[in-house]
C-alpha cells in the first residue's frame, strides 16, 4: 500500500552518492500526522529536493568537464539536482491543495538521467500496545 510522503521523507538518486532528505515548505497547509503532506509539485531543486552528495554521471556537465581533465577518470563533481517535471505518477485518489498527493511509489527524473526514488515516505507509526 502506498503511503503519504511528508517533510523529512529520505530520497535517493541512482547517480548520487548519498541520500538526502525531502523539505516540504508549509504553503499547502495540510499535515499528514501533523507533518507537512508532500505534492507531486514539491519538486523544486534546493528548496524540496536537495543534493545527494557527489553526482556520478557524464551527462552531468561538471562530472563531464572534471572526468575529461583527469584523461577519462570518473570524477565526481557535487549533486545539484536538476528537475523540471513534477513527480510521478502521483496518487490518483488523494488531492492536497487541488495537486496529487506524493506517495513513495512516485518517481521524479532529473535532467542529468538520475532517477530519484523515496526510500521512506517519512511517517513513522509506533504501536502503543
Amino acid at each position: 500500500m502506498a503511503q503519504q510522503v511528508v517533510n523529512g521523507a529520505q530520497l535517493m538518486c541512482s547517480f548520487g552518492t548519498a541520500p538526502s532528505a525531502m523539505v516540504v515548505t508549509p504553503e499547502n497547509m495540510t499535515n499528514a500526522n501533523k507533518v507537512p503532506a508532500a505534492t507531486i509539485m514539491d519538486n523544486i531543486p534546493m528548496k524540496n529536493i536537495m543534493p545527494f552528495a557527489m553526482c556520478t554521471t557524464l551527462s552531468n556537465p561538471q562530472v563531464a568537464a572534471a572526468t575529461s581533465a583527469a584523461l577519462g577518470v570518473l570524477t565526481p563533481q557535487p549533486c545539484i539536482p536538476v528537475t523540471t517535471a513534477p513527480w510521478a505518477p502521483g496518487s490518483p485518489t488523494v488531492m492536497v491543495k487541488n495537486k496529487p498527493a506524493l506517495t513513495n511509489t512516485c518517481k521524479l527524473m532529473c535532467n542529468w538521467g538520475g532517477v530519484i526514488s523515496i526510500v521512506s515516505a517519512g511517517q513513522v507509526t509506533v504501536n502503543t500496545a
